[in-house]
């Protein structure tokens, strides 16, 4: 080789190095992680697993080689952390680079490996609480016990819930003495030493009313709804339960209850009440529309506190095309005997519809009461005068006048309400029941001797994590023997959206042929009705449903009607909404009826 040929040749290896060091570098900076796939555990700990990684925060995001290379070398320890909270201290853990320099694509597998489990779990309350039944309860459900894998999230749930169940108790001075929990990686073990001293317990202390900014109602009125004796055993269920009667008054817009064990006097709390008014005067409007009812509009005014005795007022007015009804009434608190109201109320309704023309005025005067939590009873004395004519009677001649019947009723009822689930708006458990009684004497303010009896249940169950069963059954049975003195508001009737889906409003039961060849109801003595529902839902908001519905009104054997359908589900802001559309069975030309539902049904 002549020098001038190794001068000229020589710089060609350098700069092919430093190109491919650049391309390199710039390969580094466009480093970009595509997916991060987690193999080998289940949904819970796949996610808490995906939630702990660095990788996954940068999917998408560029990186340097040397960042990259960082955040796997720690994937490996991050999910190792993740996972210990399920109780797997010893995984083994691969992490795996493929894809392409541009588009990482990063395999994390997993193998679990053996479980730390409870070897020893010493959990007691020492002190005045462990003689408490409820706490006793409480620390034999304790979990995890000795033998359990040991899971973090639920030893966590289980101090947290006994620690809340002290202080609701009236154990305010409790404190753990010893919390400790010891894991042996080596033997898949842990042993958990966890001991309160609960102290001693405390007594409801004086109760103290605040209305601010100002005072709408007397504080008497206000303290006969405290139950319980001053100087009784503390415990937060009752200022729950104070503070759903104060909600059910619908005075006031907040409601602040705190006890003050710091201000302890001779063990007992004092608890203040802080109470915002709400506003006074609520007005309503709105349009309505139904098949049977015609457009229509919605008036209502309520005052919420009349005065400082805490009566109300309300005046409702629904005005249709073919149904109207006119509302005023007037309640007073009854709170010295359960929970409750004294009721005034008179109703001026007319109906114009293809089967009736009624027109009918009714008083009712009521005493209510909440029993307990879940039972509300009603005691009323109804005054009922009633004017109608069915559509059937009419002989078609313009010229003749419409025969009226009429008929006066007063006479007493009872009805209790049991509602026992753990959502009022969308129960997944939970059973409602009705149940009412009424009767009238003629002569005594009645047209005819009659007892009436009705029975309504609905219970829900949730199967699964996204489905319900829903069953519903309705019986009523009147006996008399002048049904034809009757007015409808007395009669059963059956079919519709609320009884047996797949036929018309009021269309199951006694029937008569009109002049104009249509079928009219005339109503019945009894009713029965049952119905199944199967709901599923596809997310939280939206599902699915099909049903059965069977039942009929009858005076003297039943004649059961079925009708089948399908409907879907809204989970809406305001409660259920559901839109539903079902066939009768019993008519082959029958056609599908449509039917939509807002709210709870109970």
């Amino acid at each position: 080789m002549t020098p001038g040929y190794s001068a000229s040749m020589r710089p060609l290896p350098a700069l092919l190095a430093a190109a491919l060091l650049l391309l390199a570098c710039g390969a580094a900076r466009a480093a970009k992680v595509a997916t991060v796939d987690i193999r080998g555990l289940d949904e819970a700990q796949t996610e808490n697993v995906r939630v702990s990684l660095g990788l996954v925060e940068a999917i998408g995001k560029q990186l340097s080689g040397r960042r990259l290379a960082y955040l796997v070398r720690e994937a490996e320890e991050e999910t190792r952390e993740a996972l210990e909270p399920f109780g797997y201290y010893s995984p083994r853990i691969s992490v795996e680079r493929g894809g392409t320099p541009d588009a990482v694509a990063v395999t994390i597998t997993v193998e679990r490996g053996e479980p730390v489990r409870v070897r020893r779990a010493d959990v007691a309350i020492i002190g005045e609480g462990g003689e408490d039944h409820y706490l006793q309860r409480d620390l034999a459900a304790f979990r995890p016990q000795a033998g359990d894998v040991f899971d973090h999230a639920l030893y966590e749930a289980s101090k947290t819930k006994i620690t809340r169940r002290l202080a609701e108790r009236g154990y305010f001075d409790a404190d753990f003495s010893s919390r400790r929990v010891e894991v042996t990686r080596a033997e898949h073990a842990a042993d958990i030493d966890l001991v309160w001293n609960s102290g001693g317990r405390y007594d409801m202390g004086p109760i103290a009313f605040v209305q601010s900014p100002k005072r709408i109602v007397r504080d008497s009125l206000l303290e006969r709804l405290v139950y319980w004796d001053q100087g009784s055993y503390y415990h937060q269920g009752k200022l729950d339960r104070l503070r759903e009667s104060l909600a059910r008054l619908d005075y006031f817009s907040t409601i602040d209850i705190e006890p003050h064990p710091e201000r302890a006097a001779d063990n007992q709390v004092p608890v203040t009440v802080t109470l915002t008014p709400a506003k006074r005067n609520i007005y309503t409007a709105g349009i309505s529309y139904g098949t049977d009812s015609g457009a229509g509009i919605r008036l209502g005014a309520e005052r919420r506190y009349v005065n400082d005795r805490g009566h109300k007022a309300l005046a409702q007015l629904d005005w249709a095309t073919r149904r109207k009804t006119a509302t005023v009434q007037y309640r007073v608190p009854a709170f010295a005997w359960l929970d409750g109201w004294y009721t005034a109320s008179l109703q001026f309704a007319d109906e114009q519809t293809d089967y009736i023309d009624t027109r009918r005025v009714e008083f009712v005067a009521s005493r209510s009461g909440q029993v307990n939590r879940r039972l509300n009873a009603v005691a009323s004395l109804h005054a009922l005068r009633e004017r109608w004519s069915y559509a059937a009677d009419d002989d078609g001649d313009d010229a003749t006048p419409v025969s009226y019947r009429y008929a006066t009723f007063l006479y007493p009822s009872v009805r209790a309400e049991y509602i026992d689930a753990d959502d009022r708006i969308f129960p997944r458990r939970g059973i409602g029941v009705t149940v009412e009684l009424k009767g009238g004497l003629e002569g005594v303010g009645s047209d005819a001797n009659f007892l009436q009896a009705y029975a309504r249940a609905n219970w829900y169950r949730g199967l699964g994590e996204r489905n319900r069963l829903i069953v519903r059954g309705e019986l009523g049975r009147t006996f008399t023997g002048a049904l034809i003195d009757m007015p409808p508001t007395l009669r059963f009737f059956a079919g519709g959206d609320r009884s047996i889906r797949g036929y018309g409003y009021r269309e199951v039961g006694p029937t008569t042929v009109g002049s104009d060849g249509k079928t009219y109801a005339l109503g019945a003595k009894n009713v029965v009705t049952g119905s199944a529902e199967f709901e599923h839902y596809f997310n939280d908001s939206w599902g699915a449903a099909a049903f059965v519905d069977a039942g009929d009104a009858f005076d003297g054997s039943p004649d059961i009607h079925t009708g089948v359908g399908i409907g879907a589900r809204w989970r809406s802001p305001v409660g259920p909404v559901r839109v539903d559309i079902a066939r009768g069975l019993n008519d082959p030309d029958s056609n599908f009826e449509i039917y939509l539902n807002i709210g709870a049904e109970w």
